[in-house]
């Protein structure tokens, strides 16, 4: 009876492990997920805060040199900024796996050209002006990322000086990067996207080491649970019905002073009390027939 009933107890243990632990996978990755998101959302806001610190301190201080210089002043430029910052900010070991790039279409410089992937977020941040965040996963050349993006809107009028047209750029930026690239740029249109990345793999094993814990809990609480089931068992079900059948085989045997326990008032006792009176009728029965005889 016991092999039976641990077999049945393991039985649905296993199937609601299977069960619980497929949906609490699911909850830990999203968990997991929103954990970098919400660490990405405070890193973008301090790069915001950065590239408006630059634009509206450092570059005003700084733009007359631009046009009597012949090499251009990058930390005139809110972007580089941002991205210098953020490159000290990963010396700290939380942040060593952050990755941050300003994905532009149409860059002045071109270490912040927009790849393939990166064009697709900023293009559908351009068709829909409701859509503030993405989120997901991307194949890059480093592995399997976990990324999150913002839209990146000129919203400056400032910005729009090294921008719009060769003619209106300061000569040092025109000297460094060209005649080319950067330029058309229009008040309030979204020319590309914050975007933080970290490796998969760090959100998928913060998820795992989190899964193994929970599973670990909740074997323990089974093994313990079905160790007390087990002793309530034997001592409640098993070892007074094991009694009980050794007075039967007594009496069977001709034994009719051997009685059967009753040790309490649930069904195990009411059992072994019916014993008793089906016991005193035998013996009465068993009188009986030796009388007439």
């Amino acid at each position: 009876m016991s092999r039976k009933f641990n077999l049945l107890l393991l039985l649905v243990f296993l199937v609601a492990i299977a069960l619980s632990g497929l949906a609490f996978s699911r909850i830990l990755n999203r968990d997991a997920e929103q954990t970098v998101v919400g660490k990405a959302n405070i890193l973008m806001q301090t790069m915001l805060a950065v590239r408006d610190y630059t634009s509206e301190q450092i570059n005003p201080e700084l733009a007359p040199r631009l046009e009597t210089e012949s090499e251009f002043l990058p930390q005139t430029v809110p972007g580089y900024s941002a991205r210098e910052v953020f490159e000290n900010l990963r010396k700290s070991p939380e942040y060593t796996d952050f990755f941050y790039k300003e994905a532009t279409l149409n860059p002045t410089n071109l270490r912040d050209k927009a790849d393939t992937f990166e064009a697709s977020i900023v293009e559908q941040f351009r068709s829909n002006a409701n859509l503030k965040e993405l989120s997901g996963y991307r194949q890059s050349p480093a592995g399997r990322l976990y990324y999150t993006a913002k839209p990146i809107a000129i919203t400056k009028e400032s910005c729009l000086r090294c921008h719009s047209t060769p003619e209106a750029a300061p000569k040092s930026q025109l000297t460094t990067y060209g005649r080319e690239n950067g330029f058309g740029w229009q008040l309030n249109e979204i020319v590309g996207a914050q975007m933080i990345s970290v490796p998969a793999s760090g959100v998928i094993d913060s998820a795992r080491r989190a899964f193994l814990l929970f599973m670990g809990i909740v074997t323990g609480a089974f093994l313990l649970v079905m160790s007390l089931l087990n002793w309530l068992l034997r001592r409640a079900v098993i070892n007074p019905i094991k009694g009980m059948a050794t007075v039967a085989n007594e009496i069977s045997l001709g034994n009719m002073d051997a009685d059967f326990q009753q040790k309490s008032n649930d069904e195990i006792g009411k059992l072994a009390a019916a014993f008793n009176r089906m016991k005193t009728s035998l013996s009465m029965a068993m009188e009986m027939l030796g009388q007439r005889e």
